[in-house]
């Protein structure tokens, strides 16, 4: 019985791109682990930008130095 927990910034991703990380999650236990797609279980999380962080800084200043880059 598989459980996968997808954390995402929350960025206005749709209902319909949420189904397609779901069944793309399913449809890869499916086929490489031979898991039963009626007992697989993803969860996405949604968290806000000021509440993740990259390389030590919180998402939105990554971002930005990262544009003043390149």
């Amino acid at each position: 019985m598989p459980y996968v927990n997808v954390k995402i910034t929350r960025e206005g991703a749709t209902a319909a791109q949420k189904a397609e990380i779901i069944a793309g999650v399913t449809d890869l236990l499916v086929r490489v682990l031979d898991k039963d797609p009626a007992t697989t279980f993803v969860l996405i999380d949604e968290v806000d930008l000021e509440d993740w962080g990259v390389g030590g800084v919180p998402t939105r200043e990554y971002r930005r130095r990262n544009r003043a880059r390149g």
